[in-house]
């Protein structure tokens, strides 16, 4: 164990890794520690469902490409939990995560703040204490009681797609969902708003204009499409012919167009080549990435005898399923070949929503557990996308579903989606690295 996993350790035996949506801890834990987000450069505010991450990237990678200096927290992480504070471009270092969480565990004595929290704190204090010109900040669970929503006037808040998740703290329907994302809009900010469904889209608007935010939604003041291998963004301000991002995916382009609007909307005029340059150079692991080394690469060369085509992504609610799985269709309608998905799942996760979009695309499913506590069993998982209508065989490990999936020598060989869950991805990260 290194020795920042050894205080994150320590800090979650004092602090238990619970979910606890308050702001009274976290504010005045802050307070204790001389408010250190009110130190940090303009920021940006981003909540949602799916596509906050690569939202969150694209960001960063346009001001990057304009030549400034950005701060971004995000959670979870894949492999080190350092990748959740980027401090000034880079990676926190070690020595610095430790000495920014011992601090905060200190202030605190025995006031419990849940481990997010006292994580959150310790990014605001490295992030204020280190200049910078822009912060990109994502939200952790919700958004109207997120550690990270005790900041006012964000250059923009930005919401992404809205889908069921966590329905046990932020609600059963996506207007009661949607009601906790538009916590963090502000009045007299942009709140920016990706596609959403009409229900969700209604109670964002409602809930910006009666606390006066000022609207930028998607299909009303800004739109995106793909045409002709271009990306083409326009609003009130003109249009932008762009090149398309390197993240590969329809619901990319929407994700783009979102970062692209809320830097627009917050009044940063940053010309065609810049944000083109932005949308190829940005960069989220495990969304739709093609893996081309490590273990699992070795191991389905060596039964098929040639490279092969393994894509790895994260996601894992229906809203998720819908969009790889038309990335996956879309994928074989160019170039042919058979889907064949590993997959594992959480227990909190609706496991068959997931699934359901890939019947009649996806061959089989070899399901496996993940490396974590809280996953669905391999037998719970294969159920589970049987419910979906797929054809599925429980497996000991993803070695073995490897190569069940690679086995097959009478057909063509297939292209692998492993798939469902972020702690599966970054098991699988993790021995690449």
């Amino acid at each position: 164990m290194s020795d920042v996993e050894t205080v994150l350790a320590q800090i979650a035996n004092r602090r238990p890794v619970i979910i606890d949506l308050s702001l009274d801890r976290i504010k005045a834990a802050l307070s204790r520690l001389g408010d250190p987000q009110k130190d940090l450069p303009p920021f940006f505010h981003v909540a949602g469902t799916n596509g906050k991450g690569s939202t969150v990237a694209f960001l960063r990678a346009a001001l990057e490409a304009a030549g400034h200096c950005v701060h971004v927290y995000t959670s979870p992480h894949l492999v080190r939990f350092n990748e959740r504070i980027v401090v000034a471009g880079n990676e926190i270092s070690d020595p610095a995560l430790i000495h920014a969480l011992q601090r905060v565990d200190e202030a605190m004595g025995d006031d419990m703040l849940t481990y997010f929290e006292t994580t959150t704190c310790a990014a605001f204090l490295a992030f204020s204490e280190t200049p910078a010109d822009y912060a990109v900040i994502e939200v952790g669970l919700g958004g109207r009681l997120d550690a990270t929503n005790v900041m006012d006037d964000p250059l923009a808040a930005v919401v992404t797609p809205v889908d069921l998740d966590h329905q046990a703290f932020l609600g059963n329907t996506l207007g009661e969902v949607a009601g906790e994302k538009a916590g963090i809009f502000r009045r007299g900010a942009p709140a920016v708003i990706s596609r959403q469904t009409p229900d969700a889209m209604a109670v964002l608007q409602d809930r910006a204009n009666r606390i006066g935010a000022h609207i930028h939604a998607y299909g009303e003041q800004w739109n995106v499409y793909a045409e002709h291998g271009k990306l083409i963004y326009q609003d009130e301000a003109g249009l932008c012919d762009l090149d398309p991002p390197r993240l590969p995916g329809a619901h990319q382009i929407e994700n783009a167009g979102t970062a692209i609007a809320a830097l627009r909307a917050a009044g940063l005029k940053l010309d065609d080549a810049t944000i083109s340059k932005g949308l190829a150079n940005a960069r989220w692991p495990a969304r739709m990435q093609r893996l081309t080394q490590g273990p699992l690469i070795d191991l389905a060369q060596n039964l098929l005898g040639e490279e092969p085509e393994i894509w790895l992504d994260g996601g894992h609610n229906p809203h998720a399923g819908r969009a790889i799985s038309a990335l996956m269709a879309d994928m074989e309608a160019r170039s042919s070949k058979p889907l064949v998905m590993i997959s594992g799942m959480q227990a909190n996760k609706d496991a068959t929503g997931y699934f359901a979009p890939f019947a009649g695309l996806a061959r089989e499913v070899f399901c496996v557990a993940a490396d974590r506590d809280g996953v669905l069993s391999p037998e719970e998982v294969a159920k589970a996308a049987q419910a979906g209508g797929l054809k599925t065989q429980a497996c000991a490990s993803l070695e073995d579903a490897v190569r069940k999936a690679c086995a097959d020598k009478e057909n063509e060989p297939p292209r692998l989606l492993i798939s469902g869950s972020l702690y599966l991805a970054g098991e699988i990260l993790s021995e690449n690295a």
